[in-house]
């Protein structure tokens, strides 16, 4: 099956770039063709240099399937990595490598704390101890249900001073150490329904909205992002179950819409905790945005990618891009 022409595998378009630039690597079953080069593996540079950039710094899911790393995004404001939404396995190494720095960052955002998207986080905040800042840093995560912690438990458990694993980066929760001390907002993720949106305020160009989204018995939650007049949404992990979410940004036309592709179209899938791709393509057409990025990849997804996208296809018609380690989307 020939690709429709609006989805993007790692690939720059041909043609003017007016008001968004996507630059990434070549990603897992892509091809090499003489019209198009293959692109540079980390696109930092390009986020680095616009007014508001989306980086992809892990594009993969919970199994070690190979290159790439757990699930991490991070948001470029004015040549400053300011928001960082996830921290999956593997996202410190792609951390250092897109040039960013802990001292930048004015907010942390987890979805929910499944280790595939947080597993990262204790030591970017270690490489984080080598700055020299006292700016306060806000950190944003759902609140505690079912055998999973609120942020606040969470962060204790790692960072506490007593009784946790790090207890030398204590200072990231009481301001010691001359460490930057992270403000806790915890968000409560038990409405799915209702679309309750939670905007957060992090710096006058920069909001984040917590809105809760249905991932199983795991308290999770999806970001609305408003960056300088772009605005950005980010799924995270949800099943079709989410009716909120849809109702909370249904036509809202953002700038960018990510959502993961764990999963394939069939029977035995987990529909109770992802979306599949006709879910995904529904979901789209609902919030429609200017443009879609698939990311969160699995092999179970990936080797059925075709069939995937015509499932999309079939409700959301816009451009689609899939994501890898160092997608740069220039917004």
């Amino acid at each position: 099956m020939e690709l429709p022409s609006t989805v993007r595998t790692g690939w720059l378009l041909r043609g003017p770039c007016l008001a968004m630039c996507l630059i990434a690597a070549t990603p897992v079953g892509s091809s090499t063709h003489a019209d198009n080069p293959p692109l540079p593996r980390v696109g930092a540079d390009a986020c680095r240099a616009a007014d508001v950039g989306v980086q992809v710094l892990g594009s993969g899911g919970p199994i070690a399937e190979g290159g790439r790393a757990g699930t991490s995004y991070v948001v470029w404001i004015d040549g400053q990595g300011q928001l960082l939404i996830d921290a999956g396995p593997g996202s410190f190494i792609r951390f250092g490598e897109a040039g960013l720095k802990v001292g930048d960052l004015k907010a942390i955002a987890l979805s929910h704390f499944h280790a595939d998207h947080s597993a990262g986080l204790a030591g970017i905040l270690n490489s984080g101890s080598f700055e020299q800042t006292s700016e306060p840093l806000i950190f944003i995560g759902p609140a505690g249900a079912s055998v999973f912690p609120g942020a606040t438990a969470f962060l204790a458990a790692q960072f506490g001073r007593s009784n946790s694993a790090w207890p030398y980066l204590g200072g990231y929760l009481d301001g010691g150490d001359s460490r930057r001390p992270m403000i806790v907002r915890e968000i409560a993720a038990d409405d799915t329904e209702n679309g309750i949106l939670t905007p957060i305020e992090i710096t006058p160009d920069l909001t984040v909205a917590a809105v809760p989204v249905h991932h199983g018995e795991v308290p999770s939650l999806g970001y609305l992002v408003k960056a300088k007049g772009r605005r950005i949404v980010f799924a995270s992990d949800q099943s079709a179950f989410s009716a909120g979410f849809e109702l909370a940004l249904k036509d809202l036309s953002p700038d960018l819409l990510v959502a993961h592709h764990v999963i394939p179209a069939g029977e035995g899938q987990p529909i109770g905790l992802h979306r599949p791709p006709g879910e995904i393509g529904r979901m789209a057409a609902v919030i429609s945005p200017q443009r879609l990025l698939l990311s969160h990849h699995m092999r179970r997804s990936l080797s059925r990618l075709e069939e995937g996208l015509a499932a999309i296809s079939v409700h959301y018609t816009g451009p689609t891009d899939i994501a890898d380690d160092g997608t740069c989307v220039v917004l």
